[in-house]
């Protein structure tokens, strides 16, 4: 019976046994192994007429076989040489001291929000009337203001919320298992916390 070490040495040749990966240029001078699907593995299918379909053969090879992409082609190069986006310590002093004595002088500086601000703020048209609700209109989206609204939910869940106490005969809606105004509910939520 042969020992580990002399299957190992009969296995692979000297040479390539310390190095850590052996690769095998694929057919056709692929980098790599080829990937292409066996016969039971194929999922694509032609129709074959009659209602039948059989596995579709035709696998068309790449045109790029055997070429390795540049990474320029494949990442951003930069446009500008290494380190010049920085300014050195010495630059950045001297921004920092002219813009104090800027600052001073009672000139209009940039507040750190304008500074870090991507977009323009949008232009209103002129032309832009502000819809102003109105007490006592439909029902439409849109005819009420926030404050006609949240009133209308007030009575809304009041009215509901007599309701309740009524059909189960209690008093108070603390009593109640689940609650149904919104004070209610802010309240339940701060005696959890």
């Amino acid at each position: 019976m042969k020992t580990f070490k002399q299957f190992i040495l009969e296995a692979y040749d000297p040479e390539v046994q310390g190095r850590s990966q052996i690769r095998k240029q694929g057919e056709g001078g692929r980098v790599g192994v080829t990937r292409k699907k066996s016969e039971p593995e194929k999922r694509r299918v032609k129709a074959a007429g009659g209602g039948q379909t059989e596995p579709a053969k035709t696998y068309k090879a790449r045109k790029d076989i055997g070429a390795q992409k540049p990474r320029s082609t494949r990442e951003q190069q930069p446009t500008r040489e290494r380190g010049s986006a920085a300014i050195s310590a010495k630059e950045a002093q001297k921004k920092a001291y002219l813009e104090r004595k800027a600052k001073e002088r009672g000139a209009k500086t940039k507040t750190a929000s304008e500074l870090l601000a991507k977009k323009q703020k949008a232009k209103v048209d002129p032309r832009y009337k502000v819809h102003k609700g109105t007490a006592g209109a439909g029902p439409s989206k849109g005819t009420y203001t926030t404050a006609e609204r949240k009133q209308m939910r007030k009575k809304g869940e009041s009215y509901l919320r007599d309701l309740r106490l009524k059909s189960t005969g209690k008093s108070k809606e603390s009593e109640l298992k689940h609650p149904v105004t919104q004070k209610e509910i802010t309240r339940r939520n701060k005696e959890k916390k």
